[in-house]
């Protein structure tokens, strides 16, 4: 098993001594360097806790039984598609379904619809996005969903984004557990109250869209020198929400814990691979919540959750790198999820 997994706990006596010397978020950095430092001298502890972390992920995956009926392991929907991107939620939805939910739903546009259908018989597709009643179209299907992922595909189109918003806020008082994504971010970067102080949701934001709302809640520009800390600080800021800042590692925090998944990937970046690790992430969060803290030995499970989605996606990426290197696009990877799952969580 390849690749570094850190937890960095903000109640360490370490931590609480820097905070004593200055500002407690900015004394982190440090804190961080000095665990490094410790993992590196210590490549069996290290070695140790990898295998920890990825024991919480395997205990929240639902074994496989014939005693269940369908829609135990997952109704997803996906929140995205228009005219322009009918990809993305393709991506994402199909991928909820190769990771192991049950139903996956397509939110999208009318012009998307039937371009999305095309693509497999195995999505339920609803052109409503852009209706008038768009809102009360989907508060029918809500009962039913267990997670939502707002917006792959979604485009920037005001109606839409109203929709959008208006969506997650039924999503809110109903409790359900929300993945965040591309145009989704977007209209949370313009109006950040949105999701704020909602816990069950969890966003997942590349490099331009980390950088557009840590500037929009924290009016200040992003440390690249500070990754842990950055993520740590958004999260508080947006009251605890969980972040997966996608890049080179992916940083992962609810504003009190901060993982790092450093799973080998490869050097391709195609477009679409953001779409993959929502459609999982969509999945294991439903598992996840579930599950429960019993199952994640205390740790928040959506820092699980989104622990196990980024393995994936980079274990998908590399596999599918091996076989087509350069030539790779994220059609590839999903090939490889079933696989992929397997030897991470299954072996």
């Amino acid at each position: 098993m390849e690749g570094v997994w850190e937890l960095l706990h903000r109640n360490n006596p370490y931590a609480e001594q820097c905070c004593k010397r200055g500002n407690p978020l900015n004394a982190y950095a440090p804190y961080y360097k000095f665990v490094e430092r410790l993992f590196a001298s210590r490549s069996t502890h290290t070695i140790k806790d990898m295998e920890n972390v990825f024991q919480l992920v395997k205990n929240i995956i639902p074994p496989l039984t014939t005693k269940k009926h369908k829609g135990q392991d997952g109704k997803i929907g996906i929140f995205g598609g228009c005219q322009e991107y009918t990809g993305a939620p393709y991506y994402a939805a199909i991928t909820a379904l190769k990771v192991g939910a049950d139903l996956s739903h397509v939110f999208c546009t009318k012009d998307a619809a039937s371009v999305i259908k095309s693509y497999s018989p195995e999505l339920i597709v609803h052109p409503v996005l852009d209706l008038p009643n768009a809102v009360q179209e989907v508060e029918k299907w809500l009962p039913s969903l267990h997670t939502v992922v707002i917006g792959p595909g979604l485009g920037r189109d005001d109606k839409t984004l109203q929709n959008a918003k208006a969506i997650i806020e039924k999503s809110k008082t109903r409790g359900i557990p929300i993945v965040i994504d591309a145009d989704g971010l977007w209209l949370i970067a313009q109006e950040p109250s949105i999701i704020q102080g909602y816990q069950r949701a969890i966003l997942t934001p590349n490099f331009m869209e980390f950088s557009r709302l840590y500037d929009a809640l924290l009016q200040d520009p992003v440390d690249s020198n500070d990754n842990q800390g950055c993520v740590l600080r958004l999260s508080q800021s947006m009251g605890n929400v969980t972040i997966v800042q996608k890049g080179e590692r992916d940083f992962i925090s609810d504003g009190e814990t901060v993982l790092v998944c450093s799973h080998e990937g490869s050097s391709r970046r195609c477009g679409g691979q953001g779409d993959l690790l929502s459609g999982s992430l969509g999945v294991l969060a439903h598992w996840a919540f579930i599950a429960g803290p019993e199952k994640t030995n205390g740790l928040n499970p959506f820092l699980v959750a989104a622990f196990g989605a980024c393995s994936l996606t980079r274990q998908c990426n590399n596999q599918a790198f091996q076989e087509h290197g350069r030539s790779m696009i994220t059609t590839d990877m999903i090939a490889e999820v079933g696989s992929a799952f397997h030897k991470l969580f299954e072996t």
